[in-house]
């Protein structure tokens, strides 16, 4: 019995170094499968000699099944090795430089980043510049100059990632319009894309780290009717021409008067639906025209000139244009979810 198990072993390592040489050997995909089905195949010898294991006696059956295994394993990863050498034609790479190349993957923008250039352009196209600012701010920039003085329970509707006393993670991306103002006079029409923080619990719509666009334009004579035109083409711009915009009175403290502003369901066409909630109308963004206590902060005489702000969420445009249901989806790095876009 011991002979017959040392002539199975002899066999078996015979039989690896056998297939070592005819992997070496092969030339191409297709006799590169030829080895593969000649010596691990269901009719290869190899696999004659595992399928006897039954019937060897229980020592040389431990001894006889570890080669045995071992012996696959070593064919198996010889076979691999020598597989990345050949192209998709079954051709040694490099043999022929007429082929084409095998393109590797390219990635894409994200769909955040690609909706904010998007949203960009468009008030490019109206004439507005691009202006950007500190993530870290002071409590001035982000608060007291927006016409939030420290006891204003407006803060209150902000929670705060404070780094020290009167330095914060900015709460939206306003600050910039303040620090621009205070560097140059009338008129100003520019957008502030940017990163803002706030205490949130995190859920289908909320997000402690999100992104905000916001415009500025500021000039003398500058009316409610201007704001609602530049947000009209906006809207048409971004959710088909047949959208209609409405205008809700809402409270911000840093504007008077304000709104909330709506758009015509696209989905619906303003008949109701899940999406819009029955109502025909979907919420995107707030408005209204820049308070003169905050012209006084940064030096303008509100008697002289006028202007109107909107500030809207990224995120939010970016889930209503390709139905996303949920914001933690846009940052959870899932390739299934981010190569649809």
């Amino acid at each position: 019995m011991a002979s017959e198990t040392d002539d199975l072993l002899r066999r078996l390592t015979g039989l690896q170094e056998d297939a070592e040489k005819a992997v070496a050997a092969a030339d191409g995909s297709k006799s590169l499968e030829a080895v593969r089905v000649r010596f691990l195949g269901r009719k290869s010898e190899l696999t004659s000699i595992l399928r006897g294991l039954k019937d060897l006696s229980p020592e040389a059956r431990g001894a006889v099944g570890k080669a045995g295994n071992l012996a696959k394993s070593g064919i198996e990863e010889a076979i691999r090795a020598k597989a990345v050498t050949f192209d998709r034609v079954g051709r040694v790479s490099g043999d022929d430089p007429t082929l084409p190349g095998i393109r590797p993957p390219r990635g894409h923008r994200h769909l955040i980043a690609a909706t904010l250039d998007h949203l960009i352009d468009v008030f490019r196209g109206m004439g507005f510049s691009v202006a950007r600012g500190p993530d870290v701010e002071d409590d001035y920039h982000n608060f007291e100059a927006l016409n939030m003085p420290e006891d204003h329970p407006a803060r209150d509707m902000q929670d705060t990632f404070f780094l020290a006393p009167r330095t914060l993670l900015r709460t939206h991306t306003s600050p910039v319009q303040i620090r621009v103002m205070e560097s140059a006079p009338p008129p100003i029409r520019k957008v502030f894309p940017g990163r803002v923080y706030r205490r949130e619990t995190p859920d289908a719509t909320h997000s402690s780290e999100f992104h905000q666009l916001e415009l500025l334009y500021v000039d003398r004579g500058v009316t409610m009717r201007d704001l609602k035109g530049a947000l009209g083409y906006f809207a048409r711009q971004v959710f088909g021409s047949e959208t209609r915009v409405r205008f809700r009175p809402s409270y911000f403290p840093f504007v008077e008067p304000g709104a909330e502003v709506d758009i015509s369901c696209f989905q619906c066409r303003g008949k109701g639906c899940r999406l819009c909630g029955n109502s025909g109308w979907i919420e995107i963004l707030g408005a209204g025209m820049v308070h003169p206590s905050v012209f006084r902060h940064v030096g303008y005489d509100p008697d002289e000139v006028s202007g109107y702000a909107a500030g809207l969420g990224i995120e939010r445009i970016a889930m209503l244009r390709h139905g996303v249901p949920d914001i933690r989806m846009f940052y959870e790095n899932d390739l299934r979810f981010l190569t649809q876009f």
